[in-house]
């Protein structure tokens, strides 16, 4: 099973990606992390996309996607794989979409969770890290992880907050380039939910709204 994953930073994004990860087996891959290990790795495309990164550059698209294919082709991931934080953009969507064809690999799904550009702030913003396991989910701004004061609610260590989550003009320069339907992530979105119409893919839309279980089950139910 093989899956594209699109939201909003404090979308939920993570808790689902897990969720499948458990479930079916698969690979939960995400593109900082194929930069990362190609880079630490010293492999020929790693070195090529740390030039751009060290100008401060983008990394092009013809640097990252082989970059991406290789990470997919790895026998480790031959059960499946959740892709995780690329495409950005239509182009890429574009090119994501025929390298993967070329290379004989058929994306099943196209996961996107729905949710309010305000709400996600407010989620971001209301994140709590657990001195003891940041794992602990602890939100202000959602009833059903709300600590328990300055506490952790499952262990009651002490909380603290991260830096960027806090950084409102950061947060709105990250959701700019998300909710763009034109230019941005939700238009390589929407690219693939065209490929669905077409019998290409299946596409799925969750709101992430909904509470978290309440969402998990959906997700369930159309995945299996």
């Amino acid at each position: 099973m093989n899956i594209l994953i699109f939201a909003p930073n404090g979308g939920g994004k993570g808790t689902q990606a897990s969720l499948i990860k458990g479930k079916y087996n698969v690979s939960h891959i995400e593109s900082g992390g194929i930069f990362r290990e190609n880079i630490k790795g010293g492999t020929e495309l790693g070195k090529k996309a740390k030039e751009f990164i060290d100008k401060g550059d983008l990394v092009p698209d013809e640097i990252t996607i082989p970059m991406i294919l290789d990470t997919l082709k790895k026998p480790e991931n031959a059960g499946g794989w959740l892709l995780d934080g690329f495409p950005r953009n239509k182009v890429q969507a574009e090119k994501l979409d025929e390298a993967l064809k070329a290379a004989g690999m058929k994306l099943d799904y196209v996961v996107e969770i729905k949710l309010d550009r305000e709400i996600a702030k407010g989620r971001i913003m209301g994140r709590r890290l657990c001195e003891n396991d940041n794992g602990h989910p602890n939100n202000v701004n959602i009833d059903v992880i709300k600590p328990d004061g300055d506490k952790c609610r499952v262990c009651g260590g002490a909380l603290s907050t991260r830096a960027d989550d806090q950084d409102e003009a950061a947060i709105n320069k990250r959701h700019d380039i998300y909710y763009d339907e034109e230019n941005g992530t939700l238009a390589s979105a929407y690219y693939f939910k065209a490929l669905a119409d077409k019998g290409e893919t299946k596409y799925i839309v969750l709101e992430g709204d909904a509470p978290i279980n309440t969402v998990k089950e959906a997700l369930m139910k159309a995945l299996d």
